[in-house]
Order: C-alpha cells, then structure tokens, then sequence
C-alpha cells in the first residue's frame, strides 16, 4: 500500500470476485436480431403491419378522397413493395380488389333503372367495408388474405 495519507486506499475485493489473475471466461454475445424479411418468405412484424395499412388505406375512399379506395393501397403498395416481399404481395391483393369493387360499381350504377343498381351498391360497399377488415387482419397476422371477387390486374 502507499505511505502517503493523502491518497485513499482502494476498497478491498470481496473474497468471491475474481482475482485479476483469474482467466475471463467466454460470455455468450447476444443473439442477431431478426431481419426483416427471412430467406424462408416470412415477414417480420414491420411487414405485416404495413401490409394491413395496405388494407386499410383503402377507407380513404369512405373519406370522400376522390378515387381513395384505389389510391390509398396503390400508395403503400408503390412506396414499400421493394422493402418487404409481404407488402408486395397484399399491396398488389388490395389493389386488385379495390379496381374489380370499381369496375363492379361502374357497372351496377346503370342498373339503378331498373332498381337492381341501388341493392347491388349497398351490397358491394358492406362487402367492400367487410372483406377490407378480414384482409387487415389476417395481413397483420402474416397470413396471405386472398379477396374474393378480386380480378388480377397485378400478378
């Protein structure tokens, strides 16, 4: 020890410390986190949410944006399809679906004459408004949620 009493002298080792003579032992590292998007096709939890936001973009169209149902999954789908596999594959489903519920309202309207138009419009948006939930879902639990009805324009 040192004869200056000016300086502390440094607190005693408790007897079940190492020694500095003693070898270090190996501590395992922590584990990788998990990527993104694994080789096996799965999706990590990113993906799946944004693949349900693919989905539920599509109630922008309930908001009065002009050609929101299409625009809204178009939106998620363009900006993220390159990042996540999964946001690809449902961005492209929901807007499918979202142009086959256009074309099928296009085509009820003219029916309204013969007043089959205005049940097969209240039909197609309950249907829409129900089938959009079921996909969110299902998206964000990693499922691929195929739409019935849906025409593949993408593929």
């Amino acid at each position: 020890m040192s004869d200056d009493p000016s300086q502390p002298e440094p607190p005693a080792l408790p007897e079940s410390a190492p020694s500095q003579d003693a070898p270090v032992q190996d501590v395992p590292a922590a584990p990788p986190a998990p990527p993104t998007q694994s080789p096996a096709g799965t999706t990590g939890t990113d993906g799946r949410n944004w693949a349900a936001v693919a989905h539920l973009s599509a109630f922008l169209g309930y908001a009065s944006v002009p050609l929101g149902f299409v625009l809204g999954p178009l939106i998620v789908w363009a900006a993220l399809k390159d990042k996540y596999a999964f946001v690809n594959d449902q961005g492209k489903e929901a807007l499918n679906f979202q142009l086959s519920m256009l074309i099928y309202t296009l085509a009820a309207i003219p029916l309204i004459c013969l007043c089959v138009g205005i049940l097969l419009l209240v039909l197609l948006h309950v249907a829409n408004f129900v089938f959009i939930i079921v996909a969110a879902v299902r998206a964000a639990n990693g499922e691929h949620y195929r739409y019935p009805l849906a025409i593949r324009f993408l593929k």
